[in-house]
C-alpha cells in the first residue's frame, strides 16, 4: 500500500491530508506533529483565545473523529528526528517509517531573545503555539506591566489584547518606527497613533540591552541606560522557517526549503508547503507566512503529488485585528516608490494606503475598509492598476477604480 507522510501538523499539514483524501488518495496517510494537539488555528491564539472569547475546542481545525473517518493516522507529540531522501525513511522518537512520498509542512519558529541578555528567563514568552499562550495568559492581568519587544503585527496584536485586559504596556522597537519591515510610514504612523491613544507606550529607535531578574523576569534595561520594572515580556521579533530536517537531509534551502512552482524539493519524492518553504513568484523567490498561503499552496501540492501538473500562483493577502480595527492587506509592497492615501482617520471611517511602483499597483493596506481591500485585491490579481488620481480622490467611488 502506498504511504504518504506529512511532517508538520499545522494549517498546511491539515490541509494536505484533507485534500489528498478529497482527491481520491486511498493509501496509507500519516500526519506527524511535535505538539500534543490536533491541528488548530493559530491566528485566534493571540487575540480571541487569549481574551477568553474562544474556547480551546473551537481552535481545532477538525475534531478527532474527522481524522478517524478519513483514515488519517495522526501522530501528535512525535518529533521527526531524521529524513533519508534516498531510502525514503523517517526516523522519529518511536522508530522508523518507510514512505513513498514525503511532504514537509514544518512551519516556522519564533526568534527568541539571546539567553545572554535574559531571553531565557521565566516570564519571557513567544506568541506562536497553544502552549505559549496558555503559559502567557496568567501573566496578562490588570495590575501588571507587559513589555513587548518588537513592533511588528504580532507585537501590536499582543499590545491590543493586553490593553483590553487592563495591563500597562510598553512596546519597544529597535528600528526608527514600528512596522518598518512590512509597511509604509503612513500605515506605521496610523497604528502608532491608535495604540498610543489606547494607552500603549511605544518607544522607537531604542534597543534592549538586557532583561533582569533571577527566577523570573523583573525588569528591562535599554541601551541608553533607561531601566524599568516589568512583570512579563512578549518577544515579537519575527520567525524563522523550520529547515533543520531538510538541511540535515541535504535538501536545497534558500530562505526556507526551496521548492519549484509545483511544490517539489530538490529530492525526488519529497515536497513542501506552507511557512517552511520558499518558491518562485514573478521572477524572484519568496516565502509567505500566512494562513491563506498555507491553505492554497497545500491544496496545489496535494493535487500535484497525485499526478496533476499545476503551478502554484500565490495571491498574497494578510490580515491583523487590533482593538476594533481590521487591517486587510492585499499584495506585496516590496519595491514600492510611492504611496497614495485615501482619506480616513484612526478614530473613525475607513482608510486605505495604495502602494505603487511607477504606475503599477503592488499592494493595498485597508483599515476598516473592506471594499478598498476587495477592489485592490482584484486589481492586483488581474494585473491591472487604477489611475493614481482617482485613488487619491476620496469622492471617487471605490468600485469605479475597477
Amino acid at each position: 500500500m502506498q504511504h504518504i507522510a506529512v511532517i508538520g501538523a499545522g494549517q498546511a499539514g491539515a490541509t494536505l491530508v484533507e485534500t489528498l483524501r478529497k482527491q481520491g488518495f486511498d493509501g496509507r496517510l500519516t500526519l506527524w506533529g511535535d505538539e500534543a494537539e490536533l491541528p488548530y488555528q493559530r491566528p485566534p491564539l493571540s487575540k480571541a483565545y487569549l481574551l477568553g472569547e474562544m474556547t480551546r475546542d473551537r481552535l481545532h481545525l477538525r475534531p478527532a473523529s474527522f481524522y478517524d473517518d478519513q483514515r488519517v493516522e495522526v501522530h501528535t507529540g512525535t518529533r521527526i528526528t531524521a529524513l533519508d531522501p534516498v531510502a525514503m525513511t523517517l526516523t522519529h522518537t518511536g522508530g522508523t517509517e518507510t514512505c513513498d512520498t514525503i511532504i514537509l509542512a514544518t512551519g516556522s519558529t519564533p526568534r527568541r531573545l539571546p539567553a545572554d541578555i535574559g531571553g531565557d528567563l521565566p516570564g519571557v514568552f513567544a506568541v506562536r503555539t497553544l502552549a505559549d499562550i496558555d503559559a502567557l495568559e496568567p501573566h496578562i492581568r490588570a495590575d501588571g506591566h507587559l513589555l513587548i519587544v518588537g513592533g511588528g503585527y504580532i507585537g501590536l496584536e499582543a499590545a491590543a489584547v493586553a490593553r483590553k485586559r487592563g495591563m500597562r504596556v510598553t512596546l519597544l522597537e529597535a528600528a526608527q518606527r514600528i512596522l518598518s519591515r512590512v509597511s509604509c510610514q503612513d500605515t506605521a504612523l496610523w497604528f502608532a497613533y491608535r495604540h498610543r491613544a489606547e494607552g500603549v507606550e511605544i518607544i522607537e529607535d531604542a534597543a534592549l540591552a538586557r532583561l533582569t531578574g533571577s527566577d523570573h523576569v523583573s525588569g528591562a534595561v535599554l541601551s541608553d541606560g533607561t531601566s524599568f520594572k516589568v512583570d512579563a515580556v512578549v518577544c515579537g521579533i519575527g520567525v524563522a522557517p523550520n529547515v533543520d530536517l531538510a538541511k540535515a537531509a541535504k535538501l536545497e534551502v534558500n530562505d526556507g526549503i526551496a521548492v519549484d512552482d509545483r511544490g517539489r524539493t530538490s529530492a525526488p519524492g519529497i515536497w513542501a508547503a506552507g511557512d517552511c518553504c520558499s518558491f518562485p513568484w514573478r521572477g524572484r523567490r519568496i516565502r509567505l507566512e500566512s494562513v491563506p498561503n498555507a491553505i492554497d499552496q497545500a491544496e496545489v501540492v496535494a493535487r500535484n503529488v497525485l499526478g496533476a501538473d499545476e503551478a502554484y500562483v500565490a495571491k498574497p493577502w494578510f490580515w491583523s485585528d487590533q482593538y476594533d480595527v481590521k487591517l486587510q492587506i492585499a499584495g506585496l509592497n516590496t519595491g514600492f516608490d510611492h504611496v497614495i492615501v485615501r482619506d480616513g482617520t484612526p478614530t473613525g471611517g475607513g482608510r486605505s494606503h495604495w502602494y505603487f511602483k511607477g504606475d503599477t499597483l503592488l499592494a493595498v493596506d485597508a483599515m476598516n475598509d473592506p471594499r478598498a481591500y476587495m477592489v485592490g485585491k482584484r486589481l492586483i490579481e488581474s494585473g491591472r492598476s487604477p489611475d493614481a488620481g482617482a485613488v487619491a480622490d476620496g469622492s471617487t467611488p471605490i468600485k469605479d477604480l475597477m
